[in-house]
């Protein structure tokens, strides 16, 4: 009996390769040997997983420095069928390079992806002063552009070990204003049943507010205080349709199987005209959410078990 080979995985990242994109797929396990296909931005990856293109996409949706990427808390919010599957955290470093030949007193015009200029304005301020900076599309095209005649850059703003994929010379290492920062990519899927909790967890939600009034945000919040849910994020985005109106960015420690995440969202989903489901997944930092006993899934289920003994006449003593 003939076997069909198994088919090979696609997955979307922001290329080209050398990016920080292409370093948290790196981290996927799954995603080893099989197709990797770089793309030039946010939208043509989720695209590419909505239409099948892909299994899945590797985008950046949070950084220590910056806070959240805007672009792809809005795509998430408005893109249907789309479920975050994992998430990776990679360390944000930058080096200064340029053609060969280029010394650092050369420099006027510096290329960049603009968030990694944000992080390295302070050190390019010191060493020079009057440089200008070109917006790039990611931080290898940014390398990119510098044999690219039209656009006259001298140095670019570079991922560690760019040197491995252009011909170019490291003028300045270390250059970001923050050693520690570090930025958080999620794992992009269409719609797939809920993995198992780990433990070690993460829920992330859309939710909107059901009116604009005094102690409407507070009450969303409560949903979570009340069963014990710590939050790691929660921004607000503005839904568009006119001033004043705003959604809200949440992840929540735990799994939507625990038995307190899942009653704070139905909490939540009786509260809000439009809740957004992303996720349930591992936690990349791997640290458990620390749960008081009155929260623990057996004080839930003893609470449920006693309602219903209550209301089937059993005599709970």
């Amino acid at each position: 009996m003939s076997q069909h080979p198994e088919r090979r995985r696609r997955y979307s990242y922001l290329g080209p390769a050398g990016t920080f994109t292409e370093a948290a797929l790196k981290q996927v396990e799954e995603a080893r040997g099989q197709d990797w296909h770089p793309v030039s931005n946010l939208g043509e990856a989720l695209n590419d997983v909505v239409t099948g293109a892909s299994d899945a996409a590797m985008i950046a949706i949070e950084n220590s420095i910056d806070g959240g990427v805007t672009v792809a808390q809005d795509a998430l919010a408005t893109i249907p069928g789309l479920r975050i599957v994992g998430e990776y955290l990679v360390p944000v470093r930058f080096v200064l390079v340029a053609r060969p030949g280029v010394a650092l007193e050369d420099v006027t015009v510096v290329a960049g992806h603009p968030v990694a200029y944000g992080q390295c304005r302070t050190w390019l301020d010191g060493a020079r002063p009057a440089h200008r900076h070109l917006p790039a599309t990611s931080n290898v095209q940014a390398a990119a552009d510098l044999f690219d005649e039209a656009k006259q850059v001298d140095a670019a703003i570079a991922p560690p070990g760019i040197q491995d994929h252009y011909e170019v010379e490291v003028l300045a290492e270390g250059i970001a204003d923050n050693p520690d920062a570090v930025t958080r990519f999620v794992l992009v899927s269409r719609v797939v049943p809920v993995s198992e909790p780990t433990g070690a967890d993460k829920t992330s939600l859309i939710v909107e507010l059901p009116e604009d009034r005094s102690g409407a945000l507070l009450d969303l919040l409560e949903q979570f205080a009340a069963r014990g849910v710590n939050l790691t994020l929660l921004a607000s985005r503005p839904i568009g349709d006119r001033m004043g109106r705003y959604r809200f960015v949440i992840d929540a420690e735990g799994h939507i199987k625990d038995e307190r995440v899942a009653d704070a969202v139905l909490g939540v989903k009786r509260f809000s005209p439009n809740v957004v489901f992303l996720g349930s997944y591992p936690r990349a930092d791997k640290i458990s959410a620390e749960i008081r006993a009155v929260h623990d899934d057996d004080r839930f289920r003893d609470a449920r078990d006693w309602l219903r003994e209550v209301i089937e006449g059993v005599d709970p003593a």
